[in-house]
């Protein structure tokens, strides 16, 4: 299934795995890398197939070796209580996406630590390998480049700065000694930007002693790891921000009320579909039970609208849940995250609904408060 820039390939312990587009063209870099250069220099003598077909079973065990890192990662998380919402095989490997951070410094630490620590034990399991099958060349050449790769990825991955799990190891043991999550957030963030310097101007002396090669992968390798550094510190910002302001400051005020036995035939008969109006909250009776929006019902082919009610495309309260218009926006950006929800009901203190929230609100009031943004940078 593709979802924006993704693919969802499956599941694996009930957590979804996508592919970004992006994978398909490290991965075949990195097999034609290995078909044309690793391989004919350490093993000389095979044919063109077997290098490239060698090429092609390296790179996906690798990153089937990059997805057993982000389980670590996942399964961790959940152990402590944090929802993971999906696991993303990208250019730079992968990502375990957690709704929300940690609780404590200490259940963060294993989080983090849990990654490198796997691929210690994955690079493990393949050097064992290596004596099993040493009498097969074409398998003992891949094992042993698996072996190498997985080592060089945890003792890297340790390197203690942002975005690596590394940085998240030392936020970790900041946080649990200072108590202060923001400042460790800074510290780390700060030292991973130190590091990613290192590597550009690596890869700079590299690309002036002629190896444009891997200069420039050294130096592309620096540039995201600044970036997501400065992403780290951007995040903590904008989060102390959307804390001091509550939802009712952003919230939608204009929606209109469906019946949720209402089709969505008859919502374009009666034209309704094509005024200004885009969020509804939908009744059952008296009673609110979800909510919806004109992007889901774009979303239904037309062939279907007689037959398809708007309680099919609604988010359930139950689902979505509700969200008070006192509650703060982070907060309420985390539950939009958590639930995937396209809009969270917002509700006064009686109970009673006084408007929607979405991804969009929140992003148009953040745009509203450009001045104090610049400012907290």
């Amino acid at each position: 299934m593709l979802t924006g820039r993704h693919i969802r390939i499956g599941t694996i312990f009930g957590i979804p795995l996508e592919l970004d587009f992006s994978w398909f063209l490290i991965v075949g870099l990195l097999s034609w890398t290995l078909a044309v250069g690793y391989y004919p220099a350490g093993f000389p003598g095979w044919t063109p197939v077997a290098y490239w077909v060698a090429g092609a079973i390296t790179s996906l065990l690798l990153f089937a070796s990059v997805l057993v890192h982000e389980l670590g990662h996942s399964l961790v998380a959940r152990h402590y209580g944090v929802p993971v919402k999906r696991i993303t095989l990208f250019i730079f490997g992968g990502v375990s996406e957690m709704v929300r951070d940690p609780d404590r410094g200490s259940e963060e630490f294993w989080i983090a630590l849990v990654g490198p620590l796997t691929s210690l034990a994955v690079a493990a399991v393949f050097a064992v390998l290596r004596f099993a099958v040493a009498p097969i060349e074409f398998v003992y050449a891949i094992v042993s480049y698996l072996a190498l790769i997985n080592l060089v990825l945890a003792i890297f991955n340790l390197i203690p700065g942002f975005p690596l799990d590394g940085g998240n190891v030392l936020r970790a043991v900041i946080w649990q000694r200072t108590g202060d999550p923001r400042r460790a957030t800074i510290v780390a963030a700060n030292i991973g930007r130190a590091f990613a310097y290192l590597f550009i101007f690596a890869g700079i002396w590299l690309v002036a002693g002629a190896d444009l090669y891997d200069g420039l992968w050294i130096m592309f390798i620096g540039w995201f790891l600044e970036s997501a550094a400065v992403a780290q510190i951007q995040q903590l910002h904008l989060r102390e921000i959307l804390q001091r302001h509550r939802v009712a400051e952003a919230m939608e005020r204009n929606y209109a009320f469906l019946s949720a036995d209402t089709t969505l035939q008859e919502l374009a008969d009666w034209h309704i579909l094509g005024t200004a109006e885009r969020t509804f909250v939908v009744r059952d009776g008296d009673r609110v039970v979800g909510v919806t929006s004109r992007r889901r019902f774009d979303r239904v082919p037309r062939d279907r609208w007689p037959s398809t009610t708007v309680r099919d495309v609604m988010d359930a309260i139950g689902e979505a849940a509700e969200v008070s218009v006192e509650t703060d926006l982070w907060t309420a950006v985390e539950r939009l995250h958590e639930t995937d929800a396209d809009r969270l009901v917002v509700v006064d203190g009686t109970g009673t609904v006084v408007g929607t929230l979405s991804s969009d609100d929140v992003a148009a009031y953040i745009r509203s408060l450009g001045p104090q943004l610049a400012t907290a940078r």
